[in-house]
């Protein structure tokens, strides 16, 4: 086929998606360009185009289009992930569901709320309040993540710990495939053991196999009073005999449990560094962790909080604790573990998020972080977590001068994921605890996943989406 005959096609297909969602949003050109890649990447967005649809027809129409043309979608929601599954080509359309927004219903009886895909993760918790209830996920990125991402992408965050990663908070989804049919499992029940429960197999699929236009998500009892402490410690061990502790004696609402290693707490209350944290302890201890509990009653929670963490400094766990007294100083605690850009700004730096056994953890860290200074004398390893449900952050930053050139920022990102993924294997560990695979981890999916697990997660995608046009190349 020639050029010119590619390119009349193209221009066909563009000219039908306008008349699907309105000339206003097929966005082409500079316009695409003017777009960020990602939330922490300000290059210009490269693609085709950007196609911006009102609502699950819209969405329908689009990819059926796409199908017939077998033209490449990748769908984008906050742009807030780290594995680059929302990377693009200037071959591939963009589908934006950011006009599709809308907060549809609460069920106040029920615990359910029904919501578009690129509903804010914010506006949602933010509408559960309003009826004296709330959602049981909570992301650092919170004001910016879409539930259409967070859902494709099974998100755990937060409060993993009490309710579960974004799969225990969905009970139903309506997802349209690659051929632009429908599938609508609006499900709002508990319990529907009617058949296989297809919402599941949407659920951290990175937009591999549909894209999810519409979901009912299930909402919990409001916990509005919060007891926060940040806590410091002299060795793992104390770290996990501490949870081991509280989570008996604060069972019913023990809600998050952070731990954070000393040089990600020291880069964050650096008082020289612009935007950091006031330290509410000093600087000086091996680890730390961040304890919260979420409650309907405050005295007698507040109460029983403070008994916990005081047989606990009694009996040796805790080396030192600070308990907040106020929605400033909790802010502050928090600022420490979420607020990651300082660490981030390092040229290079390799991100990583992965789960293994809460055992295993003290050893795998030491034993990580000796092997990457053997690699890089100087380097750099910040390493922070959800403690309680297997799940570390661990972030890479060898020493240099200048920046690299990409050739051997390659080099060094392949030696640092030998480094940090190698060792999972034997531990039973996972490459991925949050944040799916999309392009980056691809290659390591062997790690965690048996070949015949491999071989399934092949046969679905090419039943579902056998032209290959939906996010093509990501996670397998």
């Amino acid at each position: 086929m020639s050029s010119n005959s590619t390119t009349s096609e193209s221009e066909k297909l563009l000219d039908a998606l306008i008349q699907i969602v309105g000339q206003a949003h097929v966005l082409t050109g500079d316009q695409v360009n003017q777009r960020a890649t990602h939330f922490w990447d300000s290059s210009p967005l490269i693609a085709k185009a950007l196609v911006r649809p009102a609502n699950t027809q819209q969405t329908s129409d689009v990819l059926k289009l796409c199908h017939e043309a077998s033209q490449v979608v990748v769908t984008h929601g906050g742009l807030t992930g780290l594995v680059d599954g929302n990377h693009t080509t200037d071959a591939d359309i963009v589908l934006s569901l950011e006009r599709q927004t809308a907060i549809e219903s609460v069920d106040e009886k029920g615990h359910t709320m029904v919501v578009q895909a690129g509903a804010i993760l914010q506006k949602i918790q933010e509408a559960a309040a309003k009826t004296n209830l709330q959602f049981g996920l909570d992301l650092g990125a919170r004001g910016s993540c879409t539930i259409g991402g967070n859902i494709s992408t099974n998100a755990g965050g937060l409060s993993v710990l009490r309710y579960g990663m974004t799969r225990e908070q969905v009970l139903g989804l309506e997802v349209v495939l690659a051929d632009g049919t429908v599938l609508s499992s609006m499900n709002q029940m508990m319990k529907n053991n009617a058949g296989y429960d297809l919402k599941h197999l949407f659920i951290g699929s990175e937009g591999t196999l549909g894209v999810i236009t519409r979901a009912v998500l299930r909402l919990r009892a409001a916990t509005p009073h919060v007891d926060t402490a940040m806590l410091a410690f002299s060795s793992f061990e104390q770290v996990t005999d501490l949870l081991n502790d509280i989570s008996a004696s604060l069972n019913s609402s023990l809600d998050a449990f952070e731990v954070i290693w000393q040089p990600f707490y020291q880069l964050n209350t650096n008082p020289k560094i612009e935007g950091t944290s006031t330290a509410p302890l000093p600087a000086s201890y091996p680890l730390y962790a961040i304890v919260e509990t979420r409650s309907n009653q405050a005295d007698s929670a507040t109460d029983q909080f403070q008994q916990a963490l005081e047989n606990a400094m009694n009996n040796g766990l805790i080396q030192d604790a600070v308990i907040a007294q106020s929605e400033k100083e909790r802010t502050n605690i928090w600022h420490i573990r979420e607020h990651i850009d300082i660490a981030l700004s390092h040229n290079p730096v390799f991100v990583y998020d992965i789960s293994l056994p809460i055992a295993d953890m003290g050893h795998y860290v030491e034993t990580t972080i000796s092997t990457l200074e053997k690699q890089w004398p100087g380097v750099i390893v910040y390493v922070y977590g959800h403690l309680a449900d297997g799940n570390l952050h661990v972030l890479v930053a060898p020493p240099c001068e200048s920046p690299v050139d990409e050739e051997t920022r390659c080099n060094w990102q392949n030696i640092s994921n030998d480094i940090v993924y190698i060792p999972l294997q034997d531990l039973g560990g996972s490459i991925s605890a949050e944040h799916g695979i999309g392009l980056t981890k691809k290659a390591y999916l062997h790690y965690s996943r048996t070949p015949a697990e491999v071989e399934l997660m092949k046969t679905l995608k090419q039943t579902l989406d056998p032209a290959g046009i939906l996010n093509p190349g990501k996670i397998i």
